[in-house]
């Protein structure tokens, strides 16, 4: 079995082969200096020759297995929770707004350090406090339920 880097030096080198595809599609130069495709043509073409550097390194070492990087018990739990709450939060915010999505989110993540009644009072602060900030100072629109919170 190969190591972790091969497979993201080798993922590293597809995604820099289509930017730099795509790139080339673009006009180097332009009428005033530099046009829109001289950047992410030297970009890409830097990530694909680190990439290949990282994978011939790769090659020559054992490396790190991919079962050595999945945390284990709390860990694992702790990762699932967080990848969950913000599935959950991107699922509900549309229906029931940034507040009582946010409330939810922050609760589940919060309540993995701290009693539920600390958890709580953290959520619902720090959801005021973004709520506030976002529509009254910065007039940022965020999604709002049939309340207007």
């Amino acid at each position: 079995m190969k190591s972790i880097e091969v497979y993201v030096s080798g993922f590293f080198i597809l995604v820099g082969g289509v930017i730099f595809w795509q790139a080339a599609l673009l006009p180097y130069n332009s009428q005033y200096g530099p046009g829109p495709g001289l950047m992410p043509i030297w970009v890409s073409g830097l990530m694909i020759i680190l990439s290949a550097v990282n994978l011939v390194i790769a090659f020559k070492n054992k490396g790190t297995q991919f079962a050595d990087l999945i945390p284990q018990g709390t860990g694992l739990i702790n990762l699932l929770a967080c990848v969950g709450s913000f599935a959950l939060f991107m699922l509900i915010v549309k229906y029931v707004g940034f507040t009582i999505s946010s409330i939810l989110m922050l609760f589940i993540l919060f309540s993995r350090g701290y009693k539920w009644y600390w958890g709580l009072g953290m959520s619902i602060a720090v959801t005021a406090i973004l709520f506030f900030v976002f529509s009254s100072i910065l007039g940022v629109p965020l999604p709002v339920n049939e309340f207007g919170w």
